[in-house]
């Protein structure tokens, strides 16, 4: 099946937007993994009826919105994410890349269906510092199928300023 987002409108964008407070981190237990579509997973993540992720608590990110096809996520990059060199570790535009285009493709999987990143490939384009402010991950899916699904991203800063890009291939199977 193939990825056609519908336009919508985006929650507003803003440098200075910081990590929800108060949220519980934990994995989702497989046996409510199978009861879901993607889709309905990152809607009952979003409203806190299901704990976020663990490596969101760690990398101060969060599921900023999501559509069949098109999750985005936002993130508050700060000195604990610092290499030697005084700047954002690429791991972290990275992981907020993997997270976002393998989510797209897990956004548009039927209730019963997983997946796991195959591969993904990563493009730093500009410095991230924690003088960058709030940076915005969005994933599109480009090909779901039955076995692989296939999906770009990439990282903007609240002006829309490309900061890295990315495509992932993810093994879809059921769980």
């Amino acid at each position: 099946m193939s990825a056609a987002p519908q336009p919508s409108v985006a929650p507003a964008r803003s440098a200075d937007l910081q990590p929800p407070t108060g949220g519980r981190y934990a994995p989702v237990p497989l046996e409510t993994l199978r009861e879901l579509e993607g889709i309905e997973l990152f809607r009952k993540l979003m409203s806190g009826e299901l704990p976020g992720a663990p490596i969101a608590e760690l990398m101060k990110m969060w599921i900023h919105e999501a559509e069949p096809g098109r999750i985005v996520f936002a993130g508050r990059p700060d000195l604990t994410h610092y290499n030697p060199i005084g700047s954002v570790h690429g791991g972290y535009a990275g992981t907020m890349l993997d997270s976002c285009m393998s989510c797209a493709v897990q956004s548009m999987l039927p209730r019963g269906m997983g997946y796991t990143t195959l591969e993904y490939k990563v493009s730093l384009v500009r410095a991230i510092t924690h003088k960058t402010g709030t940076v915005y991950a969005e994933g599109n899916a480009i090909q779901v199928g039955s076995r692989v699904g296939t999906a770009e991203g990439r990282i903007v800063d609240a002006s829309g300023k490309i900061l890295a890009t990315g495509t992932t291939t993810c093994l879809i199977f059921p769980i």
